[in-house]
């Protein structure tokens, strides 16, 4: 009867398909692991930042509530008296009293998407404060860190390959673990496998555990590969061209007039030199919202964005990503009230309405608290994976009794004995996948490279024992 130590230093025996699935799940969950750990825990401190977000500047976001509201004017007059040497950007009304008005401004000296906010009292027009707000979601400077943390562990556009690593492999480790836990299923069926499940080793405990949670996290995994990728600095280009060249992208607002002044090139037409377009007044962004929601724009959080340029209109973004998604927009003239240009939700493509939804779901936004519960739970059962299947390498670790060098993978040569045309369907859809998701297909080719040399020299390595003895 073999002892425990032989049965451990034994290699795993497994046929066909079943083998060479085993040997990709070792392998892209020994080295791509950390990976997914960091973005699983990062994800989790993200997921519960509004609620850390409103305690922490809850100066800023909240102001006693008044009797009365002072106009906006006047808000954007005090926040620019706070801020003289900022270019006014745009505008975010409280949504409901208690809360305050948010004054974006354009600095110089900011990162990418941030612009200096100014948050003011809506019933007195006092500023209550000044903080950076990055991005459509106007995350503050602590949510910002762990965003960026999740992002790009706060090392800049290099730092993004570590998450579009994690998500480029997520999905194939989870079907992949999906493939062995059925195959699994069906090997219990016998008797015999239902006697041994009996006396199971701690490490079978930890295959079976293992196996549990993927099932139960599975759907989830994929849904956040997916999403992430979306946004990633490779794939989500290839994801981008895709979606315009089939006509799903989001639509952009379009200005299909230009105001008051359209068609008029001189004075009774007479050949004389245009006026210059006037800069946009401020004043006028009341008037301007009250246009704006007489065209439809209801959401309670709205941003009202100043014009591009002298004689560009105004434009009114619906910034409301909980269920139900309000994200219509549309272009103001700030003159006239004239609506020059508009875009609904509702006529988006069904594939960019899934890729909204997906996006704001991902961060936990889409469906409130339940949504932040899930991708906490998500986030848990991620880590727990990632811990259970290094604990199972543990178990195999180089031991003097073993004399291994690397836990206990699967042996090699495991494609010669799946079917022919898997292995070629396989590598023809690895190429696919390669080339759309690309570090997928540099870091499956790495693995392959190594795989070969560390084969090359076990061989070599045999072939001079053989001489020798």
């Amino acid at each position: 009867m073999a002892t425990q130590t032989e049965q451990a230093a034994s290699p795993p025996r497994a046929s066909g398909w079943r083998g060479l699935f085993l040997r990709l799940h070792f392998y892209a969950g020994v080295l791509v692991g950390p990976f997914v750990l960091i973005a699983a825990l990062t994800g989790v401190l993200y997921a519960a930042t509004p609620q850390m977000e409103s305690w922490i500047y809850s100066d800023q976001l909240q102001a006693p509530v008044g009797l009365k509201q002072a106009s906006l004017a006047d808000q954007v007059k005090a926040a620019q008296a706070a801020n003289p040497g900022g270019e006014l950007a745009a505008v975010r009304p409280g949504a409901e009293p208690g809360d305050t008005t948010r004054v974006l401004f354009n600095e110089e000296g900011l990162g990418e998407s941030e612009r200096r906010a100014i948050f003011v009292d809506l019933a007195t027009a006092q500023v209550r404060g000044d903080l950076v707000a990055y991005g459509t979601s106007g995350a503050l400077p602590f949510r910002t860190v762990l965003d960026q943390l999740h992002r790009n562990l706060l090392l800049g556009e290099p730092g993004r390959l570590y998450s579009e690593l994690a998500a480029s492999w997520l999905w194939v480790v989870a079907l992949g673990g999906l493939v062995l836990w059925v195959s699994r299923r069906r090997a219990r069926r016998t008797e015999k496998a239902e006697k041994a499940a009996k006396t199971e080793s701690a490490r079978g405990k930890s295959v079976r555990r293992h196996g549990t949670v993927g099932l139960w996290v599975l759907l989830g995994a994929v849904f956040l590969s997916a999403t992430g990728l979306t946004w990633s600095a490779y794939a989500g280009e290839n994801v981008s061209a895709l979606r315009e060249s089939l006509g799903w992208a989001t639509p952009a607002l379009k200005v299909t007039g230009s105001g008051e002044h359209a068609g008029h090139t001189g004075h009774a037409g007479h050949g004389d030199a245009p006026a210059a377009p006037a800069p946009a007044r401020p004043e006028s962004v009341d008037a301007v919202l009250a246009s704006a929601r007489a065209a439809g724009i209801d959401a309670a959080s709205v941003e009202i964005g100043l014009p591009a340029k002298p004689g560009a209109p105004w434009q009114v973004t619906e910034v409301e990503r909980s269920w139900p998604t309000q994200v219509d927009a549309v272009a103001v003239d700030g003159t006239t009230g004239q609506i020059l240009g508009e875009v609904r939700f509702a006529d988006y493509p069904l594939m960019a309405k899934l890729a909204r939804w997906g996006i704001d779901a991902h961060m936990g936004v889409l469906f409130g608290w339940p949504n932040q519960l899930a991708l906490l739970l998500l986030g848990a059962g991620l880590v727990t994976l990632v811990v259970l299947g290094y604990r199972m390498w543990w178990r195999r670790r180089p031991t003097r009794a073993t004399g291994l060098t690397f836990g206990r993978p699967i042996p090699r040569g495991q494609w010669r004995k799946a079917p022919p045309a898997l292995v070629a369907g396989l590598v023809l859809l690895a190429a696919a996948i390669g080339w759309f998701v690309p570090l997928f297909g540099i870091s499956l080719l790495v693995f392959l490279v190594v795989d070969l040399l560390l084969g090359l020299k076990s061989r070599a390595k045999a072939d001079s024992a053989d001489v020798t003895v």
